[in-house]
């Protein structure tokens, strides 16, 4: 399943952080990641808010 929009639950937040915890990654491994992940979140809209209305 993928996301629709950028913004997550507090609880699927939490979820994530204690599923990474105690896991070492070297330095090259944490900027592929971080490169793959930008490239990611830029297919991803936020979500729209009523307070966004045209018109």
């Amino acid at each position: 399943m993928k996301r629709k929009y950028r913004e997550l639950s507090d609880e699927t937040k939490q979820k994530i952080s204690q599923s990474m915890k105690g896991r070492s990654k070297s330095f090259t491994h944490k900027e592929a990641i971080s490169n793959g992940l930008k490239d990611y979140w830029k297919t991803i809209p936020n979500k729209p808010t009523t307070n966004n209305k045209v018109g």
